[in-house]
């Protein structure tokens, strides 16, 4: 889908009631940025009819959603993988957040450099044609 090499996430302890064992490959996620990135969240979105609900926002500007099916994405059916699920979460941030996470000379910002809840609801609704619906998650 994204045409990068996936991360895989590995399973910190063994869960004998999800049959999980410790170290072994559980889940694996992409960082994708740029035009490659609209493209993805607009097919995504296209599967949740292009509306997000308030609860998908958190307080610091971020937001995320999750679709049942892959294939809802146009991707072909692989029965050796079968149907998996598919989350995406968005990270927004003002230039000059890096002041905020270096090691050296690490500074403060301001309240007006953040990203807030309603920031994050309305550069959804302007960029990628959304709309929020009233309500929690």
């Amino acid at each position: 889908m994204s045409t990068q090499k996936p991360i895989t996430s590995k399973a910190k302890y063994t869960i004998r009631s999800f049959g999980i064992r410790r170290n072994e490959e559980i889940g694996c996620h992409v960082t994708v940025r740029g035009p490659r990135a609209y493209e993805l969240l607009s097919r995504g979105l296209k599967v949740k009819d292009n509306e997000l609900r308030a609860g998908c926002f958190s307080s610091t500007g971020n937001f995320g959603f999750g679709i049942q099916e892959h294939i809802d994405l146009g991707m072909k059916y692989d029965p050796n993988t079968g149907i998996y699920g598919m989350d995406f979460f968005v990270v927004l941030r003002r230039n000059g957040k890096r002041v905020d996470h270096r090691k050296s000379r690490s500074g403060r910002l301001g309240t007006f450099q953040l990203i807030s809840n309603v920031d994050a609801q309305k550069w959804f609704t302007e960029k990628l044609g959304g709309t929020v619906i009233a309500g929690k998650a």
